[in-house]
């Protein structure tokens, strides 16, 4: 069962389409990344996908609720953080999940004790009596989403989850996401953390300029866009350096210099590369990274314009 649909989503702001033609089918319990450059309409997405924001055109449908007809239900079964959460800093953690739930009608008998286990999820059980004035970024964004899963949501919007979170924190959240999803909670992540959405989503979509160019299985992408699959790019002349020195000698490798690298066939390793332009590539097979691929969609890395300016500025 699909639990979020959207047909067609488009917004314009006078001359200018923000997203054009976004439509999406994603299951119940499914981990569904979303993905772009900034200013690529995400975030417009998002908030047309939840009724924050009317489409130009365009339906989205959660949990079989018509957002744009029936929003009230729609809303009271999904939870929704923004990647700059507004939060009531005079109010203390505590205080602030009884506000939500106060919102969302969570009945009182419940109410303490999932407030109590959503602050040890979150190891904010010592915090829960302090302002939140007094937070940490981590600890916001934290509370943030404790107060999104206060009313126990079937759909889950996170937009930029694990900005301001350490390590742990990030981990604990990423343990967290994939158990709601274990439990049949549909998850909706915007992020520009890519190595987290390929270690994370079941999906992703790529969108760049407001319309989506690519989506699937991270396995389903790489079968895809193939293209250079089985040639690693070496982007500096010490990368191609270390590579062509593999095996040699320490007298051999020093005598190998930046000026003769290019008349060298082959690397100590015996491993073939070839040169196109001034890129140079080793021929062993490596598996794509989203970022890869990303990037190969989105357009260029700016790797050669970083360097021009570190040369120029060195």
């Amino acid at each position: 069962m699909d639990t979020i649909v959207c047909r067609q989503l488009t917004k314009q702001f006078g001359e200018f389409t923000a997203v054009h033609d976004i439509s999406l089918n994603i299951a119940e319990g499914e981990l569904f990344g979303f993905l772009g450059p900034n200013g690529a309409g995400k975030t417009t997405t998002i908030k047309m996908l939840i009724g924050l924001l009317r489409p130009t055109s365009g339906s989205s449908i959660i949990g079989g609720f018509d957002v744009q007809t029936q929003p009230l239900q729609a809303r009271s079964i999904l939870g929704y953080i923004p990647d700059n959460p507004f939060l009531y800093e005079k109010l203390t953690g505590t205080e602030f999940l009884h506000f939500m739930a106060d919102l969302y009608s969570v009945k009182i008998a419940d109410r303490s004790r999932h407030i109590d286990d959503l602050l040890r999820l979150f190891e904010l059980e010592d915090k829960g009596n302090e302002l939140i004035g007094g937070y940490s970024r981590g600890m916001r964004q934290k509370i943030a989403l404790a107060g999104a899963l206060i009313h126990t949501p079937s759909v889950i919007f996170l937009d930029e989850p694990t900005v301001g979170l350490d390590p742990k924190g990030a981990r604990t959240m990423q343990d967290i996401l994939r158990e709601l999803c274990r439990r049949g909670t549909t998850i909706f992540i915007s992020t520009h953390i890519l190595e987290i959405a390929e270690r994370l989503c079941d999906r992703v979509a790529i969108v760049n300029k407001g319309r989506m160019i690519a989506q699937g299985t991270v396995d389903e992408l790489r079968a895809a866009y193939p293209l250079s699959a089985s040639a690693r790019e070496l982007s500096t002349e010490s990368e191609l350096l270390n590579v062509r020195t593999q095996g040699l000698s320490n007298e051999a490798a020093s005598e190998l210099s930046s000026d003769n690298i290019a008349s060298m066939e082959s690397t100590g390793s015996g491993e073939p590369h070839h040169s196109t332009g001034s890129k140079e590539f080793i021929g062993t097979e490596v598996p794509r990274s989203l970022e890869d691929i990303f990037l190969q969609l989105t357009g260029d890395t700016g790797r050669d314009d970083v360097q021009q300016y570190l040369k120029q500025n060195t």
